[in-house]
């Protein structure tokens, strides 16, 4: 028994910081330096979840975000000449206010943006990954601000 006690510290020698702690620093560390960007067994496959994506990704997402902020502007301007909303939801928004619109579209939007972006390396139907999903919304809102500034110049 005295030797066992002998092994057992009497005081806690470790420092007072947990290094298991989550703050800003472990969000800029693991983005600065993320380590898991293939799989660790070669039996996994293709890693679904992973600490880096692609710069496309990245550009995909911002880009897409500010097409959704142009969209919104865009849409109070042509709103505010006599057109209509033609989705559905986002005509119930605009009932409660402009506020609530733009709101509801940013969240809407990020929150969509976000999880696609978390997904990027699944595949949709067993068939493509859903980051084509994502390049296809951008495009979409290209085209869709082209489309709404075309008609704001036409009106004025």
């Amino acid at each position: 028994m005295a030797l066992f006690e002998r092994l057992i510290p009497e005081t806690d020698q470790r420092d007072t910081l947990e290094r298991r702690a989550f703050g800003w620093r472990t969000v800029a560390h693991g983005f600065l330096r993320s380590r898991r960007r293939n799989t660790r067994r070669i039996l996994e496959g293709q890693p679904v979840y992973s600490d880096w994506h692609h710069p496309w990704l990245f550009f995909l997402a911002v880009g897409t975000m500010l097409f959704s902020s142009i969209d919104a502007f865009l849409t109070l301007q042509l709103l505010d000449r006599g057109f209509y909303e033609a989705n559905p939801v986002m005509a119930g928004m605009m009932g409660h206010g402009t506020l609530t619109f733009s709101v509801a579209k940013m969240m809407l939007t990020g929150f969509g943006v976000l999880t696609l972006v978390f997904l990027s390396r699944h595949r949709f139907l067993n068939r493509f990954r859903t980051g084509l999903v994502l390049t296809s919304i951008f495009s979409f809102y290209a085209c869709l601000v082209c489309y709404e500034f075309v008609w704001l110049i036409r009106d004025l």
